[in-house]
């Protein structure tokens, strides 16, 4: 442990002396990777906005800057912008090429620093990250992945699947928009994750808080919109080869795009595969129940699994108008962890079990999701149409041994059964959706005034079999309107508002058992139980949001208020069966009203190159907050006596907010802090004074970022610690235990390596660098005493490449 943090100290000493300094004059040269003048290139000093225009032979000055901290963006028409932090104390020369790359609707959009912009007039809570951040912090999961973002957070399933948390609610909470369209799987559920392939994705925006105004439904707790939808630019083509790999679940992962255009018309596509193995934890033995399951190497046994994802998209581009059509499939199976599964964890055959780590068996899921998406936009003058149609198919089994012990089935399954003995829970959903976005701005276009109506329209089929009832099958309809309009009085100050109307239906089925059990009134008489009649459920509501953005010099202040709503989900409704991964009896409440919540956000945020501070309060009241309440009851016509949980409501009050600060004293170090923090409390009901499930304990992460431009043949080298400091949590609602606080420290560094033409990409991470055993409150594990992951090597290597077609020439980037 010694060797490794004098390893660590001289690796930041070394990385300190070798590091450059800036000047207050900065002259340089923007050319291609070919070393070619690119002239015209925009180069912008931030914040203060002073910047100039490449000359013929691509050369700039900027003379007569201040002393400070400053981001220096460059970029040119049909290469990647880049952004650079630099401190000016000194004069400099800086030199700077730009990589050949697909561009964001050339043709109809010319956007500048459109996420520093678009942070500035949302009054919510927002964040915009890159596909670069997402490789130099890649997880198991997509969601695993923005973790290090505060107020986000993740319920793991195992390494490879998780859940999206923001400000401590999730599941039917929080939205996840994925190019338009509103991902739908069955996200009921603790143990579904994402259908999600994080390589295919190019930039996420987060908006934390509630925001049912634009997203309708279920949008109560924030909004994960991802974008993969990128436009070539003309006449080019190339793509990225991304190979992963992580040494905790010996993960081995490659991903593999191509891009083409002509003039008018493109295309891309992307196959993903990855393949994990059952993942280790810092301990040889866990307790699940006061029952004590070694664990053969530290691992959890079947927990391994694999994932196959393609996509293709194909579109045409002309003056002002723009369509494309998305195909996506991807497609996961996966162990459940094998002592979790059923209500004897000891009874697990260890031998079949820990023979491989890589092989899959009972129990496991396995889930295809299909999308195709039809996406139109189209510009004339002030008005902006956006037009979005997709087509989802979201197919999920869950696979275990038939076992006739849990209730009063037959030892041996009958031949009309209609599925495979051991198809445990199957769902089929289908789901349609056509959303509309009307956009009319003023003559100041960005900094003038906009008037936003919109309709969201989605309906869904979810078709049910298998040997277990859990929740029936349904058909849900939802359609909303809304408007937003958004006024400037100058440059600096946005006032917004907005309203919506929604309406919802949902119509679930009617199901029996397929064998006979004994009759409450008469346990002579056998009869095929109902457990869910049908139900049919209709809601409407009205949302509203009023907020206040001021941008002025160096700070920026936001205030928003607002009202959303959430409808009801079928298993909140209707569920009545066994969760066997809970060891638990879920029983729906069919009267439940929609939840309604009333939420005041505000935010400041100061920035003068070298100090930057930024603090997101809020204070969230819910009249009737839906949650799962466990009761003094036991089952006993189905499983050993389960205890029996019930849907049902209450008053809660929640605040909390998200701070952050950084200070950068020498241009190639920044030293930052990122705290988060969450209360809530149930004000009625039987749970009157508890917290609600799942709620995240107060958490810190402290930053030392080490960065310098080039060394020998490297660029981009960056070198960056976290320390992390999570505190107990005892505001806990039962069954939940408390969960004592931890420590992590984790370590990431990269660079960009030019061979040649070719620049190649390369991020290493070390999760957990202590191999410190913790306990996440918010882990789908945390109830049966599964500590986190270990220590975990992540190693990403990602090599883009590209050419421009010239008549019948090729030319190489």
């Amino acid at each position: 442990m010694r060797r490794i943090l004098l390893s660590v100290y001289f690796l930041i000493v070394s990385s300190v002396l070798l590091m450059g300094q800036t000047g207050y004059t900065i002259k340089g040269q923007v050319t291609d990777t070919e070393g070619v003048p690119l002239p015209g290139a925009s180069v912008l000093l931030l914040p203060i906005s002073k910047g100039t225009v490449a000359g013929a032979d691509g050369t700039f000055t900027i003379s007569g800057m201040p002393a400070g901290k400053y981001r220096l963006d460059i970029s040119y028409v049909g290469y990647i912008p880049r952004a650079d932090s630099i401190r000016v104390d000194n004069d400099q020369e800086y030199d700077i090429r730009l990589t050949l790359s697909p561009l964001s609707l050339t043709e109809i959009v010319v956007s500048d620093n459109y996420g520093e912009r678009r942070e500035k007039e949302e009054p919510l809570g927002i964040v915009m990250i890159n596909d670069s951040y997402l490789k130099q912090n890649l997880g198991g999961s997509l969601v695993q992945s923005l973790t290090r973002i505060p107020g986000i957070s993740s319920m793991d399933i195992g390494s490879g699947q998780s859940k999206p948390v923001i400000r401590g609610l999730g599941f039917n909470r929080i939205v996840v928009v994925a190019d338009g369209v509103k991902h739908e799987g069955q996200q009921w559920g603790e143990d579904h994750g994402l259908e999600i392939d994080q390589y295919n994705i190019e930039n996420v925006e987060i908006i934390k808080g509630p925001s049912s105004l634009l997203y309708g439904s279920d949008a109560i707790g924030g909004v994960i919109d991802l974008k993969s939808g990128y436009i070539p630019t003309e006449n080019s083509i190339g793509g990225t080869v991304d190979l992963s790999a992580e040494s905790n679940n010996s993960l081995l992962g490659s991903s593999f795009s191509l891009y083409g255009r002509g003039k008018r018309f493109y295309a891309r596509a992307r196959a993903t595969i990855l393949d994990y193995a059952d993942y280790k934890v810092p301990t040889d033995k866990v307790y699940i129940y006061s029952y004590q399951v070694p664990l053969y190497k530290n691992r959890l046994r079947n927990t391994a699994g694999n994932e196959q994802n393609l996509h293709f998209a194909a579109g045409a581009v002309f003056h002002g108008f723009k369509s494309e059509v998305s195909v996506s499939n991807i497609r996961e199976v996966a162990g459940s962890f094998a002592n979790t599964h059923g209500l004897e964890p000891r009874r697990v055959d260890t031998e079949l079990h820990d023979k491989s780590i890589r092989d899959i068996q009972y129990p496991l899921q396995k889930v295809n999701h299909l999308t195709i998406i039809n996406s139109n936009k189209a510009q004339w003058d002030r008005l902006e149409l956006d037009a979005v149609i997709g087509f989802q198919r979201n197919f999920r089994q869950e696979w275990s041994e038939y076992v006739s012990s849990h209730d009063y089935r037959p030892p041996t399954p009958p031949d009309t059964l209609g599925c495979d003995p051991d198809l445990e829970l199957q769902f089929d959903k289908y789901i349609y959706s056509a959303n509309f976005l009307l956009n009319y701005s003023s003559d100041n276009g960005d900094n003038g005034s906009k008037l936003t109506v919109g309709m969201n329209n989605e309906f869904q089929r979810n078709l049910i079999n298998g040997i277990e009832f859990f929740v029936p099958a349904f058909d849900r309809l939802t359609s909303g309107i809304f408007g937003i309009a958004k006024y400037a009085f100058n440059g600096n100050s946005i006032l917004q508002l907005g309203l919506r109307y929604d309406y919802g239906m949902i119509n679930a089925h009617r199901y029996k058992d397929w064998f006979p059990s004994p009759a409450e009134e008469d346990e002579s008489m056998s009869i095929f139980r109902v457990r869910a009649g049908f139900l049919s459920r209709c809601f409407s509501s009205i949302s509203w949001s009023a907020g206040y953005n001021l941008n002025y010099d160096h700070w920026s202040l936001k205030a928003n208020i607002g009202r959303s709503f959430r409808m009801p989900d079928a298993k909140e409704l209707a569920a009545n069966g066994v969760n066997y991964k809970r060891f638990r009896y879920e029983i729906g409440n069919s009267y439940l009203s929609p939840e309604v919540s009333y939420q005041a956000d505000l935010g400041t945020d100061y920035d003068n190159g070298t100090l930057s501070f930024a603090a997101s309060p809020f204070v969230n009241y819910f009249p009737n907050y839906i949650y799962l309440n466990p009761s003094s009851e036991h089952d006993s016509n189905y499983g050993f006596g389960n205890q029996v949980y019930y849907y049902t409501q209450s008053k809660v009050f929640r605040f909390g907010g998200e701070i952050s600060a950084s200070y950068s004293p020498f241009s190639f170090l920044d030293v930052g802090v990122t705290g988060e923090y969450v209360y809530s409390e149930q004000l009625t009901g039987e749970k009157r004074g508890y917290t609600i499930p799942f709620s995240p304990p107060p958490s810190a992460i402290f930053n030392i970022d080490l960065r310098k431009d080039k060394f020998m043949f490297t660029e981009d080298i960056y070198l960056s610690i976290d320390y992390q400091l999570t505190a107990a949590q005892r505001n806990i609602v039962p069954p939940e235990e408390v969960t004592d606080g931890y420590r992590l420290v984790s370590v990431g560094a990269g660079c960009a390596i030019q061979i040649k033409n070719q620049k190649a990409n390369l991020s290493l991470q070390i999760k957990n660098f202590f191999n410190t055993v913790y306990f996440d409150h918010t882990s789908y594990y945390r109830l049966i005493n599964v500590p986190g992951p270990g220590r975990n090597i992540v190693l990403n290597l990602s090599v883009p490449f590209s050419a421009r077609i010239n008549g019948n020439k090729t030319i190489r980037n």
